[in-house]
Parts: structure tokens; sequence; C-alpha cells
């Protein structure tokens, strides 16, 4: 067994764990090795979506790696077909069937889609089945500030956690401070850049991973953890998979983490949730 990720505490009482496996692109048997390899190799937390057409796979990784359901920190998301009321429960339902589980601990709505203009219901239809005890915990993902305000102020809802698109290269500073002032967990998704390699390379991780002896990758999922961001990071290889979790072996200075900061670009590489969804 390897290394298990320390866990952070959400609003509501939930413990993620602060590292955790994207599954995003892999299906079918690939998607199912790589579930079952990263779960023996410590991971305790899962992140799937409808989007991914891999919920199933998924959920056989988590049958083979004979772990019980009760240890991990499964996550799924809904996509925006399902922005109302009964679409949310809708969506959990099938959701659930394709895994094969008997509950998801954090249901996020995967994308706003201002233009269809349903996504405070979405969060309505989300308490609706925490209310019920089918979730430990709700979220949104790649809500900007601007949408987590408006359902706060027509509903009264805080979700637990955003999962947003963050690197060095993108800091989403202005997210990040709604987030730390409303209680919402950042988590990251492409936590190592939208081009991983390029991060990878960056001569100013580089430098760093050196000073460490660890990795370029290592260097930055350290600091995703230090500024107290949950981070997602995808791979289908083994080697990696072992090495994106070895990380809690090691700190970095408090300049260091500024030098990684400054290395942000704003929104370039960010993908427009005004504009984008499915």
């Amino acid at each position: 067994m390897g290394t298990i990720a320390p866990t952070r505490p959400l609003r509501t009482g939930a413990d993620i764990p602060v590292l955790g496996l994207g599954t995003s692109p892999l299906r079918g048997a690939e998607s199912t090795t790589q579930v079952r390899t990263a779960i023996e190799a410590g991971y305790r937390l899962i992140d799937t979506a409808e989007n991914y057409h891999n919920e199933d796979a998924v959920g056989q990784g988590i049958r083979d790696s004979g772990i019980d359901r009760s240890e991990l920190f499964l996550t799924t998301k809904f996509n925006r077909a399902w922005h109302s009321v009964d679409g949310v429960r809708q969506a959990y339902e099938a959701s659930l069937e394709r895994l094969g589980v008997d509950y998801v601990d954090l249901l996020l709505v995967h994308w706003p889609n201002p233009d269809q203009d349903r996504y405070v219901e979405a969060l309505r239809g989300l308490e609706a089945v925490r209310a019920d005890g089918g979730l430990r915990a709700i979220g949104t993902s790649n809500f900007k500030p601007a949408h987590l305000q408006r359902v706060l102020e027509e509903t009264g809802i805080e979700p637990d956690v955003n999962q947003i698109q963050l690197s060095p290269y993108s800091t989403r500073t202005d997210s990040r401070r709604y987030h730390d002032e409303h209680q919402i967990q950042t988590e990251s998704w492409s936590p190592l850049g939208a081009s991983s390699d390029e991060l990878r390379n960056d001569p100013v991780i580089t430098a760093i991973a050196k000073a460490h002896g660890k990795s370029a990758t290592q260097v930055v999922l350290r600091w995703h953890v230090q500024l107290g961001l949950v981070a997602i990071p995808r791979s289908g290889n083994a080697g990696r998979i072992a090495e994106n979790i070895d990380l809690f072996d090691f700190e970095l200075t408090e300049s260091e983490m500024s030098t990684i900061s400054a290395l942000d670009r704003g929104d370039t590489e960010v993908t427009d949730s005004d504009v984008f969804g499915h």
C-alpha cells in the first residue's frame, strides 16, 4: 500500500482527501485498471463524471480493488440536461446505477451553462438530494464567483466544493478569495497545467524540484496542497500515479511558494465557463 493522503474537513463535516485521481479521458478496461492501480497506491479520492463516459469502469475498478466503499471519497458530476430539481435526482440515481454504488460522497454541477440559465435550480436539486441523506457534500465545477453569488442570493445555498481549472500558470486568485470567504473548498482540475509537459519543464519548477530531490510534478502538486487546495491529477501510468501521491514527506518554503505563484499568467489558459459547457 502506498501513501494515504491527509484529508481536509468540508463545511458540512465530510473529510475530503487533499489529493485524488482524475479519471478523464480513460474509459473501459483502461479506466478500470487506472482506478484499481490508484487505490492500491493509496488514493482515496476518485473523481469521475457523466460526461467522461467511464462511471461504469470506475465502479468496476473500485470493486476490483477490494477496498471497502466507506474508505473512499467518490465524486461525480452531471451535465446541463439535468439542471432542475427533479433532473438532479434523476442524474444522481443514474450515476449510482452506472457506478454500481449505494451513494456518492460529492455530486457536482459540471458547468454552470449560463446560456441555459438553470444552474440555480441545479443547486436546489443538489440540496434536496443531500437533505434526503443521499450525499455527504454538494458542489459545483467551473463556477465563477458571480455564479456562486447569484446562487447564494437566490437560494441561500453555498456548495462545499467548487472544482476549477487551476495551476501555477492559472492561479485563480479571485475565485480562491471568494471561496475562502464563503468556506468553499477549492479543488484544482488540470493541476499540472493545460499542457502538463510545459509546466513540468519550467526552469523555475525544475530548480525547486532539484533542491528538494523531488520531481517537478511533485513540486507542483505540493504547491496545491500547501495553498490549501485539493488537487486531482490524472494519469493512466502506474509509475506516475504512484509519483503523484508521494508528496507528503517534504515542504516548500514560503519563498518557493511565492516564486511558483508568480508564474501566474492570468486566465489565458482557462476555459471560460460563461461560454463553454455541457
